[in-house]
């Protein structure tokens, strides 16, 4: 574990007394501070004002009952969350997780992420997380239409397109952002298509927001590339998860000529040495809704193993895009030494702090979550602009606008690590860049 200075490791421990057994929590505020020692001795008036206090402690916290009944009549009761965290550089936006890992130190660690990955993209985002325990897995859909209303019931008296826009995250794609969405309007009488994103392209949704977290890692994975003056063209890539993030991660890497050759979900993981069949990965997880096993059920040369370990497939990139913590210092041992020269995560924090410590020492370019990830929440953003404007751009416009953004972070991130005297750091770049994008606001504004 990396020391800390002492007026951080004194913030640290009374986050850990004020957010006891938060572990995610705790996890995604060390990570942040280890690298926040450089701008303290720049930036004194930081520790005066006490702003890294203030970044820590989220501005609002909202936890309520969301009661439904299941098809058999059953009468069922979940917790919500909704974790508004910061909002100097606008109004809180970030996705609503169902799944029943979910507890308060899940979305305040998701939400403290969102702080830095919303000020990175450069848009007038701020940062903010929610969701519940409810697992709509092997719901039927009329439950999760009562689940997602009842849910809108409470949560609609703390979001709008000027307050907290949600999104989605895992559990929640295009079927429950139309419930929610529905709910939303039923409940205040008024079309307001900025209130959340991800929607519909037929009712206020953008192009490109189903790809935006997928593209936008192999966006940033290629930039890191170019500094290597290497390119993904050729590449033998693994990536794992098979949900949206992972698919379009896919899509995109086979686009740009790359080979990817495994993929995985929480039962086990999936080999394809002939490159994954894109098509049919889709059909099984996002019109079957079952899971990856059948993949290698129905595809010639492709074998499946249960409880198998994606990060000891030999691969030139590899991409962690299913969920927290997946990756540790082990599997990261074992990527380098099987010769992986660049990581992106397109999931939030799924690697470890040994695993990062490991890829950071064997100077395997390592794109860090609140920066490679950042293509979802971006896009996001350019959905929000369209819904202002009463616009729609073309699929072209929003990917090039997706590129441009995910180029500019890398680039933000890449000469942050340079001036703080750490090149080819993007952890440490990506901490101190949307940190200070925040700290400056903050401290804008005064004691508020």
């Amino acid at each position: 574990m990396v020391s800390l200075d002492e007026r951080l490791e004194a913030v640290f421990q009374e986050v850990i007394r004020r957010n006891p057994a938060e572990a995610e929590f705790h996890q995604a505020v060390r990570e942040v501070l280890e690298s926040l020692g450089p701008v303290l001795a720049k930036r004194p008036e930081l520790v005066e004002c006490k702003v890294i206090e203030r970044i820590c402690e989220p501005e609002r916290q909202v936890i309520f009952r969301v009661p439904w009944q299941d098809d058999t009549g059953e009468i069922q009761v979940n917790r919500g969350f909704r974790v508004q965290f910061n909002s100097a550089l606008g109004p809180y936006k970030g996705g609503l997780r169902f799944h029943p890992s979910v507890y308060l130190g899940i979305i305040k660690f998701l939400g403290f992420e969102q702080i830095f990955k919303n000020a990175l993209t450069g848009l007038p985002i701020g940062g903010g997380k929610g969701g519940s325990d409810f697992d709509p897995k092997g719901k039927s859909d009329n439950e999760i239409m009562r689940f997602c209303q009842s849910f809108m019931v409470e949560l609609h008296r703390y979001v709008g397109e000027y307050q907290d826009v949600p999104a989605g995250d895992i559990g929640v794609g295009g079927r429950e952002i139309g419930y929610l969405f529905g709910m939303y309007k039923r409940i205040t009488n008024q079309y307001e298509s900025g209130v959340i994103t991800g929607k519909g392209l037929g009712w206020g949704g953008s192009r490109v927001r189903t790809e935006a977290t997928g593209y936008g890692s192999v966006f940033f994975a290629a930039e890191m590339l170019k500094v290597l003056g290497q390119e993904l063209e050729g590449k033998t890539c693994i990536v794992s998860g098979s949900g949206n993030v992972a698919i379009y991660t896919i899509q995109k890497l086979e686009q740009l000529g790359a080979k990817v050759i495994a993929c995985s979900d929480s039962d086990g993981v999936v080999y394809d040495d002939a490159g994954i069949d894109l098509e049919l990965l889709k059909q099984v997880k996002e019109v079957e809704r079952t899971r990856v096993s059948a993949y290698a059920e129905r595809k010639k040369g492709a074998r499946y193993v249960p409880d198998g370990n994606i990060w000891e497939v030999p691969c030139q990139v590899a991409f962690p895009s299913a969920t927290q913590n997946e990756l540790n210092g082990k599997d990261a041992a074992a990527l380098v030494k099987n010769g992986c020269i660049a990581v992106a995560e397109g999931a939030n924090m799924p690697t470890t702090p040994d695993g990062i410590r490991a890829f950071l020492e064997a100077r395997v370019a390592f794109g860090v979550g609140k920066a490679a990830n950042a293509g979802g929440v971006a896009t996001s953003g350019l959905e929000m602009q369209q819904n202002a404007s009463r616009d729609y751009w073309t699929f072209e416009h929003t990917e090039a606008r997706l590129q441009q953004i995910m180029r500019d972070i890398h680039r933000t991130v890449y000469e942050t690590a340079e001036e703080y005297g750490a090149p080819g750091n993007y952890v440490l770049g990506a901490n101190i860049a949307g940190f200070l994008r925040v700290a400056d606001a903050m401290l804008a504004f005064g004691v508020v």
